[in-house]
């Protein structure tokens, strides 16, 4: 007798996390971050003959609204795009590596 009652709340008590799941799941949209535009970024050197560093910034910036980055993918991804003069003086500046950094 106490066997059936037990196995009876175990299977409401599934039964209602299932449905907790369900609600759960159909609140809350999925976000999936986008990373096939880090590609459009430019790299940049810091030279005078490449792209102005408005331009690498706008451009980093118009693709995290398209692609759903945060403030830390923005940070990773214009470090990532950096190349030569730029890319020395950014491993060299050790504030930049900070935890405490923001975009």
């Amino acid at each position: 007798m106490a066997d059936a009652r037990l196995q009876a709340e175990l299977v409401e008590t599934k039964a209602e996390l299932q449905r907790f799941r369900e609600r759960v799941s159909a609140g809350t949209p999925t976000v999936h971050k986008d990373l096939s535009l880090i590609s459009l970024v430019p790299k940049w050197s810091g030279l005078e003959n490449v792209i102005p560093l408005e331009e690498f910034l706008t451009t980093v910036e118009t693709s995290a609204r398209i692609c759903f980055w945060d403030e830390t993918d923005k940070l990773q991804i214009a470090a990532l795009r950096l190349i030569d003069a730029a890319r020395q003086f950014y491993r060299g500046c050790l504030e930049l590596h900070s935890p405490d950094v923001i975009w």
